[in-house]
């Protein structure tokens, strides 16, 4: 016997006829619940049946998490490719996600991203965390699950079966940012922390059948519709006398540019991430602990069905 371990977990993502590694943290998570129906079994004749009877026949959507750290090979980009921009169809692209673990392989079909945070602090390394759903989770097979022999598998793993084969970097280097914050043109200073989210807004089109439920039929969700995207983000900043009147209270009309620099290059340096929204609108609070801080919440004002094109810099 042997126990699976959530650290030893592989994630694979599948979409436009290629299969990606996608090496994350150990913060993973992935599930999926049915809705059950009961009924009364008493009747006229038989009194004495107390229960009630129990009917299964719809799943509700799968659901997903996981952290992935940004890295200079930028193998991670698809899964931000993914989160930030809609297809001609209007709506998310989805995908497929395999998981395989120490005993089991799961297979999530129909996966899209609803919401993308990344958190830029000073000294540390970006991560982006990443949450969606899915139309089905099944179980397919144990550790060493063959998908589809017929594909080479990608370097030090046996795994490769839907579409073409993008192998792995030989290396993965993590990288260690500071921010650089340009708010309505001005520099911001003394920044303690940003954090800025990608939330994609959905509903699953309605998938019960009559038919179906009376069939015994398991019944999965089938497609989505995009409600709303929504850019937005917090940012902090320790309250000095320099900076503590630099800007107004709120705006509704102002730009925003984000940059992430590496450590120990100079603040004007090509960043190794970067994201230009304009127009945003913002309002700022100030936070009497025991350093002042002053944080300014924003959100953006623009449409936003290709978030990429406002990321300038990295995938």
């Amino acid at each position: 016997m042997s126990y699976s371990f959530l650290r030893e977990s592989k994630l694979y993502i599948v979409y436009g006829g290629n299969k990606y590694r996608i090496y994350t943290s150990s913060a993973i998570t992935f599930n999926q619940t049915f809705a059950e129906e009961s009924y009364s079994v008493k009747t006229l004749h038989d009194q004495s049946k107390m229960f009630e009877g129990s009917s299964i026949t719809k799943a509700n959507p799968a659901s997903f998490s996981f952290d992935v750290p940004l890295t200079i090979e930028k193998e991670e980009s698809p899964v931000l490719t993914l989160a930030s921009d809609l297809n001609s169809s209007n709506i998310l692209t989805s995908f497929d996600m395999y998981i395989q673990t120490g005993s089991s392989t799961f297979k999530l079909e129909g996966a899209v991203i609803t919401s993308a945070s990344f958190d830029f602090v000073p000294q540390n390394q970006v991560t982006m965390r990443v949450e969606g759903e899915g139309k089905k989770l099944t179980r397919v097979g144990n550790e060493s699950y063959d998908w589809h022999s017929a594909y080479t598998a990608p370097s030090g793993s046996n795994w490769d079966t839907d579409g073409s084969n993008q192998l792995s970097s030989s290396t993965r280097t993590p990288l260690i940012v500071y921010p650089v914050i340009t708010l309505t043109g001005k520099d911001m200073s003394h920044i303690l922390s940003i954090n800025l989210n990608i939330q994609n807004e959905m509903t699953w089109t309605p998938y019960e059948t009559l038919h179906d439920s009376l069939d015994s039929t398991m019944m999965f969700p089938s497609a989505h519709t995009v409600e709303k995207r929504i850019i937005s983000g917090e940012i902090r900043q320790y309250q000095t006398d320099n900076n503590v009147i630099q800007f107004d209270d709120f705006s509704t009309d102002t730009q925003l540019t984000i940059k992430a620099i590496k450590v120990g290059e100079a603040s004007n340096a090509t960043p190794f991430f970067q994201i230009a929204i304009d127009p945003i609108m913002f309002t700022a609070r100030m936070q009497p602990t025991e350093v002042y801080t002053q944080s300014y919440d924003f959100r953006s004002l623009r449409n936003t069905d290709s978030v990429s094109t406002q990321i300038t810099q990295y995938i």
